[in-house]
């Protein structure tokens, strides 16, 4: 899924929620499928591709974009507040 078409669904997910035609659980649900459909997808310019991190630490499940896997546990790292070096997860492309 190109970003275009991203933000086209999404759109129409608010536009369903504003007319009454889905409530903020569903649009929320909405939302956020296009978003994991969107990053599992993304093929990004410059070399930049999504990293999702797994394990049993809170890093678990996030996805990230990035050029490296050491850049990519970088900003997950950033996200959580953690040191890079110390963060509990295993980085890998999506």
């Amino acid at each position: 899924m190109d970003r275009i078409s991203a933000l086209r669904n999404v759109e129409e997910a608010l536009r369903d929620f504003e007319a009454g035609e889905s409530d903020l659980a569903a649009t929320e649900q909405r939302v956020v499928t296009v978003l994991r459909t969107y990053a599992t997808d993304f093929e990004g310019e410059e070399g930049l591709r999504a990293y999702q991190a797994t394990g049993d630490g809170r890093a678990h499940g996030l996805v990230v974009v990035a050029e490296s896997e050491g850049e990519a546990r970088e900003r997950i790292a950033d996200l959580l507040d953690e040191d890079p070096a110390a963060l509990d997860a295993d980085i890998s492309p999506v």
